[in-house]
């Protein structure tokens, strides 16, 4: 981590250290001097005695805050300069890890593993200097300073000095290294826990209401919560002893210290000097136990900066694709098979889709329909066979395959732009009137006309609905006109006239369409309906052959209907 720091940023760190430190050791010559003049001043000696210790105590005590203020500064300026070409470095490496030309056959990091790098793992580099490094080596100077100041004054109170130190600074680390070791892990652990529980009720509250299952999913998140809890008091109370520890040792020092000062025949003042000067230097080495603490939480942040880093840096492995897939490409699943740990999410599909068919996908929530579009556009690399056109897909370049097969997936982003921004996103040259054809296939033209900016509205000044945001990304994915369009539940948040409208115009493209889609009505215009259900495909056909045999689509169709003419009863 220290090569990040380059040559504008190594002296800002070196000038940190030095002030910390000096700061640090103003600290202890403040209590010692303070010490002295105290003790001295018992004995009413001169006033011209006490002079030159009346004016240190003023210097080190004005000094210590200029000191501690320039080390905030330098040390700051000198990390946050870091994090920023650390941020792009870690941008560009994320970038490569998930593009297959660059890394080669190496698994891709996924979306929640890179928004973990790209923000709290680079933070953790940020403590590293500031909470860890900065304050240990400040701490030794400081101790090692002292020890030499009262190894001077009395060598052998200089030797229990060290001993003091050196207990302080060793072992009180070793054992919080110990400790947080023991539970950063399980601690881990628990706030992933939590948080997928946490996720799974904010995402899931209309199905889980639906199904009666928000107490027992609730139950789940509380538990992962006390559990947390548990764990974050244990470390609390860990923390607490090494402080108790700690002052425990810095106590025994002093009493050692002042023992073998009267010992050797010291007189009162020069007892209370080292005394406090031993009070002092134990108290600026006792930090290195918290920066050993902080160390052992962090370090597997900052390693999975490194190794993103190195992998980053390799060379892009150059290999021969074949040709770019024709213009209208066919694409075959044979075998095809998608895990995420033991959960299997596509299991033995088997699908063809010719050039400009259109393809609709149904299921229940989890049966595999958004990792089959992920399969089909390349995003997600399966067990099995997948063809574009007359090659396997993992032939091509991945750069030509997401230009044959792309669209509007789950994951996409409206960004704090204009309008016209986010739906040129796609082809950012192509022309005003091919992004307002696009948007009007949309069904978004109007909504944007009648804006008071028009095209130029940041989509965070408007509250964008949710039919709204889905048809701006519709609009975005149109506009890169590719040849396969596939499309993961484009009219979610649309009144359900305006979806299945929408829904029967884009089955009308002149293009191959696979589309999925909760909403059955729409689908006569589609050549084929796929149903899934856990990663399995349970049916196939045409919708109305699907209606009239019994099975899941047909039980999705009566619900449907149901659920339609359900507002017309009660209005009865």
């Amino acid at each position: 981590m220290l090569r990040l720091f380059g040559p504008r940023e190594a002296p800002r760190l070196a000038a940190a250290l030095a002030a910390g430190a000096g700061a640090e050791l103003c600290a202890v010559a403040l209590t010692a001097t303070a010490a002295w003049l105290i003790a001295r001043a018992g004995q009413h000696p001169p006033l011209s005695v006490l002079a030159l210790a009346i004016v240190g105590v003023r210097a080190f005590a004005l000094f210590r805050g200029v000191l501690r203020y320039t080390e905030r500064l330098a040390g700051h300026d000198a990390a946050l300069r870091v994090l920023a070409g650390l941020r792009v470095r870690v941008y560009e490496a994320l970038r490569r890890s998930t593009d297959p030309a660059e890394h080669g056959s190496s698994a891709p990091i996924r979306d929640a593993d890179a928004v973990q790098r790209m923000v709290s793992d680079v933070e953790a580099v940020q403590d590293l200097l500031l909470r860890c490094l900065l304050p240990a080596a400040v701490s030794w100077i400081t101790g090692v300073a002292a020890i030499v100041v009262t190894s001077l004054l009395l060598p052998a109170a200089g030797a229990v000095l060290a001993g003091g130190v050196v207990l302080a600074g060793t072992l009180l680390p070793a054992l919080a290294t110990l400790a947080a070791r023991a539970d950063a892990r399980r601690a881990a652990d628990a706030r992933a826990d939590l948080a997928v529980h946490g996720l799974d009720l904010e995402r899931g509250a209309v199905d889980l209401a639906a199904f009666g299952a928000t107490e027992r999913f609730a139950a789940r998140a509380d538990a992962a919560a006390a559990r947390l809890e548990r764990l974050e008091q244990r470390s609390g109370a860990v923390e607490a002893a090494i402080a108790a520890l700690g002052a425990a040792v810095q106590g025994a020092t002093v009493l050692a210290v002042i023992w073998t000062a009267r010992r050797h025949g010291a007189d009162g003042v020069l007892v209370t000097v080292l005394a406090l000067t031993a009070l002092a230097a134990v108290d600026a080495v006792l930090p290195v136990a918290d920066a050993a603490r902080r160390l052992s939480e962090i370090r597997p942040a900052a390693r999975r900066v490194a190794d993103l880093l190195r992998a980053g840096g390799r060379r892009r492995i150059h290999r021969g694709f074949a040709a770019p897939p024709l213009l209208r490409p066919a694409i075959e699943l044979r075998g095809v098979r998608v895990s995420y740990g033991s959960v299997t999410a596509l299991d033995g599909i088997d699908l063809r889709v010719p050039a400009g068919r259109k393809i609709a996908v149904v299921g229940a929530s989890g049966a595999g329909k958004s990792t089959l579009l992920g399969v089909l556009s390349g995003e997600v690399r399966p067990e099995g066979m997948v063809l574009l056109g007359d090659a396997p897909q993992s032939a091509y370049d991945p750069r030509d395959v997401r230009a044959a097969v792309r669209g509007l997936t789950q994951d996409a982003h409206v960004f704090d732009a204009s309008i016209r921004a986010n739906v040129a996103l796609a082809r950012p040259d192509a022309p005003d009137a091919e992004a307002a054809d696009a948007a009007r296939r949309a069904g978004l033209l109007d909504w944007i006309d009648g804006l008071p900016d028009g095209w130029d509205t940041l989509a965070g000044d408007t509250r964008l609905s949710g039919g709204q945001r889905q048809r701006l990304l519709l609009a975005r994915a149109l506009l890169a006109d590719p040849p396969v369009l596939v499309l993961d539940e484009p009219t979610e948040g649309l009144d359900l006239a305006t979806a299945d409208r929408l829904v029967s115009a884009l089955l009308a493209e002149r293009r191959t369409v696979v589309l999925v889609t909760h909403r059955l009505a729409p689908l006569a215009a589609a050549d084929e309906v796929i149903v899934l259900d856990r990663g399995r495909i349970v049916q196939r056909g045409a919708h109305r052959d699907l209606v009239e045999r019994h099975g899941p689509y047909r039980d999705l169709w009566e619900a449907e209907r149901l659920q339609s003419t359900a507002p017309a009863i009660r209005r009865a």
